[in-house]
């Protein structure tokens, strides 16, 4: 028996004042700016719309908890958009746009930056991340903060994705008993409920790509040192980068454009304001006629083949040049990929938590583990934090075995991986599923996925990676990944579009309390 519709539950949730707000389910960014400029509908009560649906649909209703905090600045910041295009002074695309924000990114409103440890609930900082603040320069609302897996998924090997001590756990719009995938869950569910047009997630190895591909979005998980990692609570500064996402491409694309900013305090993006351009403006002129594609075909089950298989069809439809390829045997890339995570994690948080208000109380990675252990009824109800304790027994960034997993896995997943890769096809992109779809929600077991993934080689090469939606696999979505070599985010997300212009692929939710595998919820009608 299916679920009642979640119109009706916003409808019954939602007083009789609020049926004459915006429209604002699935409303584009270029929806909301009509919105603004003929005067429908001002960025307040844009704003006021969203607030009063994440109210309705977030711990009420579906209750997706996907949203840890709204922002008590939201209206007023809101309010001066309006006056600013009253005036004649817009900033750009997003002026009066609300955005969510992952709650391990630093904003300066006056909510604390938590990672969804209880560790951490003290942490206001009042500083904007410098990619926050780029973005507020251009006019965006901050919305709130969104839920995520606590410490980034990075705690334990048995975590539960999309669970914290401070937000619960994340629902899957789509299927609530499935899982949103990690780390950036809630970023995934909230955008692709509606909760806002557009939101931040972060990756290390999958955290923007899964959640992304598991909630029917498009995610950017960008080339490192595009877009600051400073003010955002880290796990590792080789692999780290905010990224978009977003209900389509050229939603991701302007996000994506305005989060570029070359920061001082971050070496890495010595040279991202060469990068700074507006990725959106050439996406309607761009063709895959005559582009060479290499398509790798990893292990999977018979629904998610024929999902890209269609998806293949599209893309030689459009004129793609598509040459199957292999990956190439890249033995040892997963332990020493671990081993610079488990390092950098304690360098790296540790200087993270040696900034924050004298509030918080722990200081340090051991800190962290001493705080989970006294309070692990709270933090560790479904599991451990074995990750933490392997990494607070590392030896620091100058451990010549760290260095050498550093050069190892960098070497074999760029140059001897998506480098040759590409060059045994002679292409520019590379395509594969991003993920399969999503898997059950288990807090006995924690996550129980075997599937293909397309995030680790560009996750630990450095290059993008781009996910597209594929349609749904038995009522659950699925993505596309579009993966090139660094700086090559133009191409891709050109090429993104293309496919999503063409496939028409993406299906919202429907708030289902378990996936509709019954006819035609598959793509097949």
């Amino acid at each position: 028996m299916r679920a009642i519709s979640a119109l009706l539950l916003l409808t019954a949730a939602v007083p009789a004042t609020a049926q004459t707000a915006p429209k604002i389910e699935e409303a584009s960014i270029a929806d909301l700016r009509a919105m603004m400029a003929d005067g429908t509908a001002s960025s307040e009560a844009i704003t006021q719309a969203y607030l009063a649906r994440i109210a309705a649909m977030d711990r009420t209703g579906p209750t997706l908890r996907s949203v840890i905090a709204t922002n008590p600045d939201a209206l007023a910041q809101a309010k001066a958009a309006d006056a600013r295009r009253k005036a004649g002074k817009s900033l750009g695309p997003l002026d009066g746009v609300p955005v969510l924000v992952k709650d391990n990114i630093e904003t300066k409103d006056p909510i604390a930056t938590t990672a969804g440890s209880l560790a951490l609930k003290d942490n206001v900082t009042l500083r904007d991340a410098p990619m926050v603040a780029v973005l507020r320069a251009g006019g965006a609302v901050i919305l709130g903060k969104t839920n995520l897996s606590e410490w980034a998924n990075i705690r334990s090997n048995n975590s539960v994705s999309g669970w914290s001590a401070v937000g619960g756990q994340v629902r899957n719009p789509y299927a609530f008993d499935r899982t949103p995938c990690g780390s950036s869950s809630g970023t995934g569910a909230a955008i692709a409920a509606s909760f806002a047009a557009v939101g931040i997630g972060t990756e290390t190895d999958g955290s923007v790509v899964c959640p992304s591909s598991i909630n029917g979005l498009v995610g950017l998980k960008p080339t490192i040192g595009m877009v600051s990692r400073t003010h955002v609570v880290p796990i590792s500064h080789s692999q780290d980068t905010p990224g978009p996402m977003a209900r389509s491409v050229t939603d991701a694309a302007i996000l994506f454009s305005q989060m570029i900013a070359s920061d001082p305090a971050d070496p890495a993006t010595r040279d991202a304001d060469l990068f700074k351009r507006d990725y959106a403006a050439d996406l309607p002129r761009a063709t895959l006629n005559g582009v060479r594609v290499a398509v790798y075909r990893p292990a999977m089950n018979a629904d998610l083949t024929k999902a890209f298989d269609a998806a293949l069809a599209v893309l030689k439809a459009q004129g793609a040049v598509l040459v199957d390829v292999e990956k190439p045997k890249l033995d040892g890339i997963g332990a020493a990929e671990f081993a610079v995570l488990l390092t950098e994690l304690k360098a790296d948080l540790n200087s993270y938590l040696a900034t924050t208000p004298p509030a918080v109380k722990t200081r340090t990675l051991a800190d962290v583990i001493a705080f989970n252990e006294a309070n692990a009824a709270a933090e560790m109800p479904y599991f451990g934090q074995e990750t933490f304790l392997a990494a607070e027994k590392t030896n620091g960034l100058t451990d010549p075995e760290y260095l050498g997993a550093r050069a190892k896995s960098l070497r074999l997943a760029g140059k001897e991986g998506i480098d040759a890769m590409l060059a045994k096809a002679g292409a520019q992109i590379l395509v594969e599923p991003s993920y399969g779809p999503g898997w059950l929600i288990d807090h006995v077991y924690g996550d129980q996925y075997n599937g293909p993934s397309s995030s680790e080689l560009p996750a630990v090469s450095g290059y993008p990676n781009l996910t597209v939606p594929m349609g749904l696999v038995r009522g659950l979505p699925v993505g596309l990944s579009f993966i090139g070599r660094a700086h090559s985010e133009t191409t891709l997300l050109g090429a993104g579009y293309v496919y999503e212009q063409a496939s028409k692929a993406r299906v919202a939710p429907r708030y289902l309390p378990s996936a509709d595998v019954g006819p035609g919820m598959d793509g097949t009608r």
